[in-house]
C-alpha cells in the first residue's frame, strides 16, 4: 500500500484480510497508520527493488500527496535511470504524472490495484441520501457542472467545481477541493449553488479517484451551498452513513448522480 495523507489508507487496511506492507512518501503519512517504510522520490528505484525482494506483486495507491520536488544531491544509484521519466512526469498534469508513475511500477512487475476493489462500499449507488432533495434549479446546475468538468477534465484540470444558477463560481485547481470551497466562504452573492465532483474523462480509475468525507460537507456548508452532487462510480465516499448524517445536520442534500 502506497499510502498518502488522509483517512482512505486506514479504511482500506480495515477491509483487507491481511495487513499490507505500507510505504509512504516522506512528509505525507496517512491518518491512523504507521508506515513500514518512508521514502523520498529520489529513492524510488531502491523502493522498487525492496518490493521485489519482499515478493510484492500488487500495489495500491491511496491518499493524497503534494507534488514532490527532486533534490539532485539525494538521488540514489538505483533511481538514476528513472530520473528523466520522473522529471517528465512531474511536469505533466496530475493524470499524466500518475500514468507515468503507474507505468514505472508495472514495468517492475507489479499489478496496480484500485482502492475501491478492496472496499466496494466506497462507491455508493445513485440516489439522494438526505432529507433535503435537490430542486429543479439544483438539477440544472448539476448538469451544467458535469458539462464543465467534462471539458476541463480533458485538459487535466481539477475534479470538482461549484455552479449557481448556471454560473461557474469556482473550479478546483492545483490547491485542491478544500481550498476551492474555502475561497467561497465570503462570497459576495450570498448563498446557493451545488458542489459537483467527478472523475476526469479517460482517467485511470485505479489511482487518484476523487474522494469526499464529512470534512467536505462541512466546507460546502461554510461556502453557503445547497448540496453536493457526486458522479456515480466516479467518487469515493469515506463512511457514507457519517457523510449522510453530516449533510442532514448542515441542511444540505447529498446526491449521487448517474452521469
Amino acid at each position: 500500500l502506497i499510502a498518502g495523507e488522509g483517512k482512505l489508507p486506514a479504511v482500506l487496511v480495515e477491509n483487507l484480510p491481511d495487513l499490507p506492507h505500507i510505504a509512504s512518501l516522506q512528509g505525507h503519512d496517512p491518518d491512523h497508520l504507521v508506515p513500514d517504510r518512508r521514502f523520498r522520490i529520489e529513492e524510488l528505484g531502491t523502493l522498487l527493488a525492496e518490493f521485489q525482494a519482499l515478493g510484492i506483486t500488487e500495489v495500491c495507491f491511496a491518499g493524497s500527496i503534494a507534488r514532490p520536488r527532486i533534490d539532485t544531491s539525494r538521488i540514489e544509484a538505483a533511481t538514476e535511470p528513472l530520473v528523466p521519466r520522473i522529471r517528465a512526469a512531474l511536469e505533466k498534469g496530475d493524470d499524466g504524472a500518475l500514468r507515468e508513475v503507474l507505468s514505472i511500477f508495472e514495468e517492475a512487475g507489479m499489478t496496480i490495484r484500485a482502492a475501491h476493489e478492496f472496499a466496494a462500499a466506497l462507491l455508493p449507488v445513485h440516489g439522494v441520501f438526505t432529507t433535503r432533495k435537490p430542486s429543479s434549479q439544483n438539477e440544472r446546475d448539476a448538469a451544467r457542472a458535469a458539462d464543465v468538468l467534462a471539458r476541463t477534465g480533458i485538459l487535466d484540470i481539477g475534479q470538482s467545481c461549484v455552479v449557481h444558477h448556471g454560473q461557474v463560481l469556482a473550479i478546483e485547481g492545483q490547491f485542491g477541493t478544500d481550498w476551492m470551497l474555502a475561497s467561497l466562504e465570503n462570497r459576495p452573492d450570498g448563498r446557493g449553488g451545488v458542489f459537483y465532483k467527478a472523475a476526469k474523462p479517460g482517467q485511470d480509475r485505479r489511482i487518484d479517484l476523487p474522494t469526499i468525507g464529512v470534512d467536505t460537507v462541512a466546507r460546502a456548508a461554510k461556502a453557503g451551498l445547497d448540496g453536493l452532487v457526486l458522479e456515480e462510480d466516479g467518487v469515493m465516499v469515506l463512511d457514507l452513513a457519517a457523510v449522510d448524517r453530516a449533510a442532514d445536520e448542515c441542511g444540505l442534500f447529498l446526491w449521487v448522480r448517474t452521469p
